[in-house]
């Protein structure tokens, strides 16, 4: 048995539901993991309320670590007893134990805490995707990141330092801007306190940024497409403040042939060898100490809802986890 946060319905914090559910064994394909830390993502949150509707009830909860306790038929790449960590479909994270498919759970190295591992696949992987998968990018670029203090954007900026990007971030507050800036922003912008675009123009000398990388959504998105180069690329994936609403696509046009896409983490990590090199670069990179893991939240898994109630209400800084 295992205790498993689900829920029944849609709704607010309040629908979690604590269960003890019976796990049972691997199939072919699948392993049994025993977390050890779980991550929280605002995927979780869409899913919650139904912006990304899941058939009910449902466990939830999209990344974790710990160790495997059993391996499936066809499982060569796992054994009982390693470390592991992922960020996967089905969601059912928010669980002292799993079975889940073995595709997108990989080997954590002994140099990766579990707590780190918990707190970063999902955002680590993002931002694998998005500064080497979605768009070239090279030492010299600069890039517009929005909610730079977050869990993705800490990371971010320190990728951005790593690769010689010159990144630029918005935060809502100035302790947010610092830890942003600390983490290797170039700059960075309270958006409470100062119009964002305007400023992004100045520190450009109004020429614009090569990339847009934003996960807000509707309320950044008119001032993301204008922060843009022409011929740039702006990157939306995610919506803390609502989806996007319909457009005319000829406005990427008359604002200088802009390109626009919306890609998901889930495309990239499809494919297992993709998925496995992806999680081996991030690994690279927090080993190194180009990038490190910023856990500014922990929560019991009994609490689970007060830690969505946190995530909503922007109070995070960094990445959450759950313990286990």
């Amino acid at each position: 048995m295992a205790l498993t946060a689900m829920i029944n319905e849609h709704g607010g914090p309040e629908q979690f539901n604590l269960v003890d559910l019976e796990i049972g064994a691997p199939a072919k394909g699948e392993v049994r993991i025993k977390h050890k830390a779980v991550g929280l993502n605002f995927i979780d949150v869409y899913q919650r309320v139904g912006l990304y509707p899941m058939q009910l009830p449902h466990a939830m909860g999209m990344e974790a670590s710990g160790v495997i306790e059993a391996v499936g038929e066809g499982v060569t790449h796992l054994k009982v007893g390693d470390r592991a960590a992922y960020a996967s479909n089905p969601p059912g994270a928010y669980a002292e134990a799993r079975v889940m498919p073995a595709a997108q759970v990989c080997p954590l190295p002994d140099e990766v805490s579990f707590e780190e591992g918990a707190a970063m696949m999902l955002k680590g992987m993002t931002v694998e995707y998005l500064f080497h998968r979605t768009v070239p990018l090279k030492a010299g670029d600069t890039v517009l990141f929005h909610a730079a203090a977050g869990g993705v954007g800490l990371l971010a900026c320190q990728w951005a330092r790593s690769e010689g990007i010159t990144l630029i971030g918005t935060a809502g507050t100035d302790e947010k801007c610092q830890l942003a800036l600390d983490h290797g922003a170039t700059h960075c912008i309270n958006y409470r306190t100062e119009d964002w675009a305007a400023k992004l123009q100045e520190l450009t000398n109004g020429k614009g940024v090569d990339v847009v990388m934003d996960a807000v959504g509707k309320d950044t998105f008119e001032g993301s497409l204008d922060s843009l180069k022409p011929l740039g690329m702006m990157i939306s994936f995610g919506n803390a403040s609502g989806p996007v609403p319909p457009f005319d696509l000829g406005i990427l046009g008359k604002k200088g042939s802009l390109k626009l896409t919306r890609p998901t983490i889930f495309t990239h990590i499809g494919d297992h060898a993709t998925c496995q090199a992806m999680a081996k670069h991030l690994f690279e990179k927090v080993a190194t100490g180009d990038v490190k893991i910023n856990i500014g939240q922990r929560f019991a898994l009994q609490d689970v809802g007060k830690a969505h109630e946190a995530l909503e209400a922007r109070q995070t800084i960094g990445s959450t986890i759950l313990e286990i």
